[in-house]
């Protein structure tokens, strides 16, 4: 396993929050960051596009002076998402704004590209391309990318059907960059497994949508809450891409969970479209169980860790 030494400090747990579509702004990754493990945002979140460099300002200038009044415990980095799509026409300004904030991470989606990958290494920042299979990890890591992150079944979102256990051990048998592992992490003792099946960091984000720092609505934060595994509907109906997503808020849309239509990845769009879709039809993962209360960002943390710790422990 190999941490990048750039991502380690201010690391409280080896856990990389990921970047939720709407939910994650500034708020949340300045929480995250503080609390000790990598906070991250998607580029699309900004709206307009100019916001994505007000943003990053915020972002850079509040954890720099939480530094500087904590010199014995910095925060954590953070991560941009960029949508490397076809349909996503900000790609080449979003990549230009962070390139020039020198983000420390980018995590690269839907689409792995030579050139986005050589922008954010001329400035050396470190990218992250999320896959659901072999094929995808080595393109990407052909393509230049640095580490994985694996988007198992379970996971919130746009997720895949193959087990952790799986991905894991295939990834490992070739690759020994950094790896991060997504799919129904939400409690300590979860973190703990992801890191021995050899993955560097666990990839959370369903618990952090019951944040009070989480930009989505309080519905949303208490179906979060109010659900379980059982509760969590696998279906492409609404982006073109298969996707875990909140029963009730399918059923609320009018829609019967049990029985959707196949969706068209023709459709695909990333660049706006898509937004309805995750304003009204709610995406979450199967760790959704692990969540009992809407809380700060900061708690969040602080309970995984002495669950972390708990578990070791115990081993």
């Amino acid at each position: 396993m190999v941490m990048p030494a750039s991502l380690q400090r201010g690391l409280r747990l080896p856990v990389i929050a990921s970047p939720m579509f709407i939910i994650s702004t500034p708020d949340l990754v300045i929480a995250q960051c503080k609390a000790g493990v990598i906070g991250a945002f998607p580029a699309l979140n900004a709206r307009p596009a100019h916001l994505l460099d007000e943003w990053l300002d915020r972002i850079t200038t509040e954890l720099a002076e939480h530094d500087a009044r904590h010199p014995d415990r910095p925060a954590a980095r953070f991560a941009v998402n960029q949508i490397v799509h076809k349909s996503n026409d900000r790609l080449a300004h979003d990549l230009e704004v962070c390139v020039r904030h020198k983000v420390p991470l980018m995590i690269t989606s839907l689409g792995a590209q030579t050139e986005v990958n050589d922008a954010v290494h001329s400035y050396g920042g470190i990218v992250m391309h999320d896959v659901i299979n072999q094929p995808f990890a080595h393109k990407a890591i052909e393509k230049g990318a640095d580490g994985l992150i694996l988007v198992a079944t379970g996971a919130g979102g746009h997720a895949g059907v193959q087990s952790p256990f799986a991905l894991m051990q295939e990834t490992r048998a070739w690759f020994d960059g950094p790896v991060a592992l997504s799919g129904a992490i939400a409690c300590g003792r979860s973190i703990l497994a992801a890191r021995a099946m050899g993955a560097d960091f666990a990839y959370i984000g369903s618990a952090f949508i019951a944040t009070t720092e989480a930009n989505a609505p309080d519905g949303y934060k208490q179906a979060v809450v109010d659900s379980g595994a059982a509760d969590i509907v696998y279906s492409n109906l609404f982006t073109g891409v298969h996707g875990n997503y909140l029963r009730s808020s399918i059923v609320a849309s009018g829609f019967d969970p049990d029985n959707l239509a196949e969706g068209d990845p023709s459709t695909m769009d990333f660049g706006g479209g898509g937004a309805k879709a995750w304003r009204d039809i709610w995406g979450a993962g199967q760790g959704v169980g692990a969540v009992k209360a809407v809380v700060g960002a900061g708690d969040l943390v602080a309970r995984l860790a002495a669950e972390y710790e708990a578990a070791k422990a115990a081993l």
